[in-house]
């Protein structure tokens, strides 16, 4: 669901956002602009665009072996949308201009600010990630585990 709906979002940016102003959202809170990423989270390593293909493919396969042992279903959304993040973001890099496996990642959502000038320029894929990375850590945190127990104390004794 993650990849289909960052890929619709990112094609209507690129078809009808590109060529306009941006579009301002919940009186300014948020605006769609068109913006184009070769680096990682705030525009890093943007020399190194071939990496990050790599790193992704690697994520991806790692979640796909830990999503299969999976029972917990807050795990399993917290891995889904950190996979459906990671793959969308892939998606840009493989297929999106300059040229394969060197692709520039589609940005749209900007807080405040109607050229990014107050917080960096994400997308859905990034939106995904986050969310799943921070649930992840909170049901770490709340000592629930994937195989579906809850471990109560310091000494990792589940809970009955």
């Amino acid at each position: 669901m993650v990849i289909g709906i960052d890929l619709a979002v990112k094609e209507w940016t690129t078809s009808v956002i590109a060529h306009r102003e941006p579009m301002k959202v919940l009186g300014g809170l948020i605006y769609v602009i068109y913006a184009r990423n070769s680096g990682a989270a705030f525009s890093m390593f943007s020399d190194l665009t071939w990496v990050f293909p790599i790193i992704a493919t690697a994520v991806i396969v790692w979640l796909l072996v830990m999503v299969r042992t999976t029972v917990s279903l807050p795990w399993a959304v917290a891995l889904g949308l950190v996979l459906g993040g990671a793959a969308g973001n892939l998606g840009d890099r493989i297929f999106r201009a300059p040229k394969p496996f060197h692709g520039h990642v589609v940005d749209m959502f900007s807080f405040l600010d109607d050229h990014a000038g107050h917080f960096p320029v994400f997308n859905i894929a990034d939106s995904a990630l986050t969310v799943g990375v921070a649930l992840a850590i909170l049901l770490e945190f709340t000592g629930r585990r994937r195989d579906g127990r809850r471990v109560t104390g310091k000494d990792d004794t589940p809970d009955a």
